[in-house]
């Protein structure tokens, strides 16, 4: 009997959703082939939300291969297969041969699975990989010797042996080696073969031509949004729709332009994986002349708070995009029930009253065929009155829910009955006591989207699956139908977005906040300086694709750094500071140096430093032992300054007796005659108490990795398991010039000013505007600009920014007020990164 096939237009949908557990389109496209496996592999996607989990290419295909083998028996219980699914998830099998080995395992060892006894497998494998190497030394003692005999049969034939096929590959392979080193000796090098330097000195000019295409190529490089999937997407209007009406309708009330949403639940702070959402939605339709809604999608009273719904609406303003509006859901819920009414009467829709327990068997556990709920063939009448008894709240939460009577045949698990309305015993933020049953987001996400004139409905892979349900209940209803089109979330390695396992890190105390710069949600991403160009930067450079982007934090950070390099302006700093005593010059002896902010960015400006006798340099530019490969100040030796007027050398210094260590300097400034050329040149502050000069850091921040791994997920026996205890370090005592004042204050006025004129200018936007309630959270420009935008670079050092900690005085006092020191100031400083290169002498 021949496999079951999957229809083509399944496999459009199928493949996408493959792709973005980490699949290759190859592997993607074949794992569709076969429906059973197809639609076993979709219900593990999604029962164990695996778009979410950052899943390799490797562990893609293992959990392909169990879908494979779960195809193949019905045998298998549910607890069984989860337990297969973290296996695989915690790196314990990690070839398809140990996946297939474990289902069959599974299938004659029911549960309680003993994981021992797996283990106890594993070791057998090992056991028998020894005894294997011994026979081959056995074998082999009785053979002649072989010239030309080669290891790549030793190698297959020990793998070949079934009990093997848990051991690792790796293992297997290093011992069959040992054992062919030990017997038959080490292998001989081989020479590599000269080069023909006719063909090299040819190939030459073919080089050459590369690099320019290259070059060429990116500099002509189409926008974002006309390449691949974006540029790949309907224009408005082409969207299918079951009446021509319906087309005609929706292009008159969008003028034929691209509407889009950016649709968040209201249950928590955003991450750096909604920042390619925002981009998407916002971007797209601003590129094409279109408009986009911020719409809250508030269907879960029992999960929302007020907190969410401004952090929210202040990061999407705050990244750059204004909303032409912000809606709610819950604007539609006279609509929305409306329309559940007459599904019912359409026999679309009906009352269950089915335990949560009962509907998940019915549903066939998301594994085998789903069921006919008891409740399915009721009466439309009887439907309607029991519909009405739960809005009028007769019936008690779980006691009955209105389900979708959609398509069991179906082998899309989103087609399977799905739930529209629920009864919740909650008040709602907007709406207050008025309803008892809430709309679900299967049932309200399309409806909205409809009634809204979503001409592009634009969300993440992993709603793949609903695409179906979405456009079948647009067309159940007859009502108009957005088209959903589905992309590859971003996932930085290293990093937890779940918003639970924020806050098991959050109450537990391993940070401080949702804030704490060690995280990556965009409001802690704000605190610790990153600026919110760099974050579009960076999801632009990725490009948008229907993959998943697993990308590494150095990549991001990298981005962040080469933003800044030509944005940043450089100040002067020290961050463990060594003083030095200039003898040969008087002690009110003073230079203003005039320094440019950046060297490459004249529009920066510059500003004026003290040069006095008694300077700060870091503590790292000074050795008691001087070498032949080190160029900084050492005893008898000179160095150079940035910005100074001469060069310094080190006559004396003076130690702490108890510890030896070096307490300061004593230099020589090479003012006279022909002074020594520098090979190296040092950071300094001066020390001028009329100017205020050096400004005293109370704290620099420096943030390393929080966890340990790129896949924290993975550890045992969870997360936090994986906490780098080293995330954090703190250095008191770092000293910057005291020019960072007058940058401090024009910092905020400038981002002040510029976010002042976005606000007024997307204000002056016919029709555009926030929701008329005063439950609307108003998003002043002022709390658009904090702190966090007083950034620089430490020259030599890294790229810093004012943490919200901090206590300043002056950014609270006029323009025309002097900048400075005031009473009770405390100045906490974040590393926003590294510096690329030098990377020993920074932080």
């Amino acid at each position: 009997m021949a496999p079951p096939k999957s229809d083509p237009a399944a496999s459009d949908t199928l493949i996408p959703l493959f792709k973005s557990i980490g699949l290759s389109q190859a592997k993607a496209a074949e794992a569709a082939k076969n429906a059973k496996s197809a639609n076993i592999l979709c219900n593990l996607i999604v029962s164990y939300d695996l778009t979410e989990t950052g899943l390799d290419e490797k562990q893609a295909t293992l959990i392909t291969a169990l879908a494979g083998q779960l195809a193949k028996t019905e045998s298998v219980e549910p607890s069984e297969q989860d337990f297969a699914v973290k296996t695989i998830l915690q790196g314990k099998l990690k070839s398809v041969d140990q996946v297939n080995a474990a289902v069959k395992y599974l299938e004659t060892s029911k549960a309680p699975i003993n994981e021992n006894s797996i283990q106890s497998v594993v070791s057998a494998s090992v056991s028998l990989l020894k005894s294997s190497m011994a026979q081959l030394r056995v074998t082999s003692a009785r053979m002649p010797s072989l010239a030309g005999l080669t290891l790549v049969p030793s190698v297959s034939g020990v793998k070949a042996s079934p009990a093997l096929r848990w051991a690792n590959p790796l293992e297997v392979k290093n011992a069959v080696e040992k054992a062919f080193t030990e017997i038959f000796g080490a292998k001989e090098t081989t020479k590599p073969k000269a080069k023909d330097p006719r063909k090299e000195k040819a190939a030459q000019p073919t080089a050459a031509v590369s690099e320019t295409d290259t070059g060429s190529s990116s500099s002509n490089r189409k926008p974002v949004f006309e390449e691949g999937f974006l540029g790949a997407l309907h224009k408005p209007g082409e969207n299918p729709q079951t009446r021509a009406e319906l087309r005609e309708q929706h292009l008159r009330a969008t003028d034929g332009k691209v509407w889009t949403r950016f649709p968040p639940e209201p249950n928590g702070y955003l991450h750096i994986g909604h920042s390619k959402a925002i981009f998407v939605n916002f971007g797209y339709a601003a590129h094409h002349g279109g408009k986009c809604y911020l719409r809250f999608d508030d269907t879960n009273p029992e999960k929302e708070e007020a907190r969410y719904f401004e952090s929210i609406i202040e990061v999407v303003r705050w990244l750059g995009f204004e909303p032409w509006k912000v809606t709610y859901s819950s604007d539609y819920f006279d609509q929305l029930h409306d329309l559940a009414v007459e599904l019912i009467k359409r026999d679309k829709a009906y009352v269950c009253h089915c335990t949560q327990e009962q509907i998940k068997a019915d549903r066939g556990e998301k594994i085998s065929a789903p069921k006919a709920c008891v409740h399915r063939s009721r009466p439309i009448q009887e439907s309607l009155d029991e519909f009405k008894k739960m809005a009028d709240g007769y019936y008690r939460p779980k006691e009955a829910n209105l389900r979708m009577k959609m398509d069991l045949t179906d082998g899309n698990p989103q087609m399977w009955d799905l739930t529209a309305y629920r009864v919740l015993d909650a008040s709602h933020h907007r709406t207050l006591d008025k309803w008892k049953i809430y709309p679900t987001y299967d049932y309200t996400h399309c409806l909205v989207d409809s009634i809204e004139n979503i001409s592009h409905s634009l969300c993440t892979t992993e709603f793949i699956a609903s695409r179906q349900s979405y456009e079948w209940l647009c067309d159940a209803l007859d009502v108009y139908k957005p088209r959903q089109s589905e992309f590859g979330r971003l996932n930085l390695q290293g990093t937890i977005n779940s918003k639970r396992k924020i806050l098991q890190l959050v109450d537990e105390g391993y940070v401080s906040g949702w804030d704490d710069p060690r995280l990556y949600t965009l409001i802690a991403l704000r605190r610790r300086g990153v600026p919110p160009g760099a974050i579009l930067t960076f999801v632009s450079t990725l490009g948008v694709s229907t993959a998943a982007s697993n990308i590494q934090i150095a990549r991001f950070e990298q981005t962040v750094r080469q933003y800044l390099e030509g944005s940043a302006p450089r100040l002067f700093m020290v961050m463990r500071p060594l003083k030095v005593i200039i003898e040969n010059v008087p002690d009110d002896y003073l230079v203003m140096v005039d320094k440019p902010f950046h060297p490459k960015n004249p529009q920066l400006g510059s500003s004026q430093i003290p040069f006095t006798r008694t300077i700060y340099i870091d503590a790292d530019d000074f050795r008691l032992e001087d070498s032949k490969d080190y160029f900084r100040l050492a005893p008898g030796k000179s160095v150079g300054l940035f910005q100074a007027p001469y060069p310094i050398t080190c006559t004396s210094y003076k130690s702490d007796s108890a510890t030896g260590e070096v307490t300061e300097v004593f230099c020589r400034l090479e003012d006279s005659g022909t002074p020594p050329k520098p090979k190296a040149y040092i950071q300094w502050v001066a020390e001028h108490v009329s100017s205020g000069s050096p400004v005293r850091i109370d704290e620099t921040r420096i943030f390393h990795p929080l966890f340990k791994s790129d896949n924290p997920l993975a550890a045992v026996p969870d997360f936090k398991a994986d906490i780098n205890s080293n995330s954090m370090e703190i250095i008191k005592g770092a000293m910057v010039e005291v020019s960072f004042w007058s940058l401090a204050k024009r910092s905020i006025a400038d981002a002040l000013e510029e976010a002042r004129a976005r606000s007024a200018k997307a204000r002056a936007v016919p029709g555009a505007g926030s929701h008329c309630d005063a439950d609307t959270p108003e998003i002043a420009p002022e709390q658009l600009v904090g702190k966090e935008c007083v950034r620089f670079q430490g020259l030599r050092v890294a790229y810093l920014a004012v943490d919200s900690d901090s206590r300043l005085g002056a950014l609270e006092e006029p323009s025309n007020v002097t900048p400075g020191i005031r009473q009770g100031d405390y100045l906490v400083l974040n590393r926003i990164a590294s510096l690329k290169e030098d990377a020993g002498k920074g932080i």
